[in-house]
């Protein structure tokens, strides 16, 4: 109050001056709330993904029923879960990285969450994960990863409570084995166990269960998941399963404390070296940062591979908050981090997680970090954070949000069925897969449907975004994008 009054003798309480203070005061007030806001959004948005029966609370009103029939053909309970980026499948492998990072986000902030009274809907958005997951694993070395074929569900247009299109379920198991999808679903599990142990111990002892399986069984059975399910190749091929190893023994360690996990941290020959993203497919990053903060605290017994770890980490950060030299990340003109072509908010999106937590890793005990060009303290990657989450909010040459359903100016024609196609709930009439790409995807309109708290893959290296539904490097949108914001929108709302 004393700082108005001041400001106000300096202006001699001018008229326009005055109305300069008030809103001035207001576009604080209100950057402040619409983080708050983008997070209530963000989580509106795994609704809109949900596959199977939908249930009484859902709030995303323009969606149905959909695909109650998967794992018919091998008569196993494949129901649920979420649909992958804008189409109708099922892709396992990155479901359970978005799983892992939205737990990640639940334990990391979930005194904001419950701030915010977003906790509840974070563990729901969780559980429609973690529920499909049980259900994909119903036996020792077994895992459901994928439901529906991915060519004919590309080749055809229709929203999902009405596909025609064939929903084969295929799994891995110890005679057609996949180390990455199961190191990978073993994280997400044990990750899940804690983000829900505070609420219900009962589903959280289930979920570490899983995990210890699959974690077992991935070391058990190594090999690429998608040499054992080829339909998953074409759309997300693994590039090794050494990583999701690191990265389920550092969550199994997180959640139990059994030295056997930190053993194989500590004993692993190849750490990753120096990363260059954290996506669905390299948790080498994840995994670096997790064992960082052990190192860091002090609370297991640091060694040599330990250090390594976190040097590593650290090096990224470097990269990313441009101290590195030679090595540091791109960005564009506007100030975005740009990482690779297509969908590159994923990549930002994850890296603005990691910034965040490794700020508050630091700040808990006093750290900073020494780059080759100067030393970095919490509130610098803090500030690197909140500049990311600001750009994909608006704050970019185009002055538009990357979130939809965010401010006025937010993309109107993501590529997504079910948002492109008129909700089943006012137009019952089904259509072909052809009928699908004439009537709506070349529709130059905006989608009948907003796709709320969707990130869309954001602009090119030039700050360019055309907004085309049939520009899918840019215009789709994934779930693994929103799952680390979640996290990062709760740590500074």
């Amino acid at each position: 109050m004393s700082q108005l009054k001041n400001e106000s003798s300096q202006c001699l309480w001018t008229s326009i001056c005055i109305v300069w203070l008030l809103t001035s005061k207001a576009r604080g007030a209100v950057a402040a709330t619409n983080y708050g806001e983008a997070l209530t959004k963000s989580l509106l948005y795994f609704e809109a993904q949900r596959s199977g029966k939908l249930p009484w609370n859902q709030r995303v009103n323009w969606r149905g029923d959909s695909a109650l029939r998967d794992g018919s053909d091998n008569h196993v309970d494949l129901t649920g879960g979420y649909y992958d980026a804008g189409d109708n499948m099922k892709f396992g492998f990155p479901l359970a990285f978005m799983t892992t990072m939205l737990a990640w986000s639940s334990i990391e902030m979930a005194s904001q969450l419950k701030a915010h009274k977003e906790d509840e809907n974070v563990l729901a958005a969780l559980k429609w994960a973690t529920d499909y997951l049980i259900k994909a694993h119903p036996e020792a070395n077994v895992l459901y990863g994928q439901v529906g074929d991915g060519k004919s569900d590309h080749d055809c247009w229709i929203r999902p409570e009405d596909m025609t299109t064939p929903r084969p379920s295929y799994r891995i198991d110890a005679q057609y084995p996949g180390a990455d999808l199961a190191g990978e679903t073993a994280a997400a599990m044990a990750a899940a166990s804690l983000a829900f142990a505070p609420s219900n111990a009962t589903y959280a002892k289930i979920l570490i269960g899983h995990a210890k399986d699959l974690y077992e069984f991935a070391k058990a059975h190594p090999g690429f998941y998608h040499s054992s399910i080829p339909n998953a190749s074409d759309f997300y091929a693994s590039s090794g399963y050494e990583d999701e190893l690191l990265w389920a023994a550092a969550w199994l360690h997180r959640a139990t404390n059994d030295q056997t996990y930190l053993d194989y941290l500590t004993q692993a020959s190849d750490i990753g070296g120096s990363r260059n993203v954290l996506s669905w497919d390299n948790k080498f990053l994840g995994a670096q940062v997790l064992v960082a903060r052990l190192a860091l605290e002090g609370k297991v017994k640091s060694n040599e591979k330990m250090e390594e770890y976190k040097s590593k980490a650290e090096q990224f950060i470097c990269n990313c908050a441009q101290k590195a030299g030679s090595n540091n990340v791109k960005k564009t003109p506007g100030g975005l981090l740009w990482f690779l072509p297509w969908n590159n908010l994923q990549y930002t999106t994850a890296t603005s997680f990691v910034l965040y937590v490794y700020s508050k890793y630091l700040e808990a005990v006093n750290a900073s970090i020494k780059c080759p060009e100067g030393d970095l303290q919490a509130s610098d990657l803090l500030n690197l954070t909140r500049a990311q989450v600001d750009y994909i909010l608006g704050s970019n040459p185009k002055n538009m949000s990357y979130m939809v359903g965010f401010g006025t100016n937010y993309p109107k024609r993501p590529h997504h069925r079910g948002a492109s196609i008129v909700s089943i709930n006012e137009n019952r009439t089904s259509m072909n897969c052809s009928e699908g790409f004439n009537q709506w995807y070349h529709n130059p309109a905006p989608n009948p449907n907003v796709l709320t708290g969707a990130i869309v893959g954001g602009p090119d290296e030039n700050d360019a975004y055309g907004d085309e539904r049939t520009d899918f490097n840019h215009s789709e949108p994934a779930p693994a994008t929103v799952a680390p914001f979640v996290g990062v929108l709760a740590a500074i709302a």
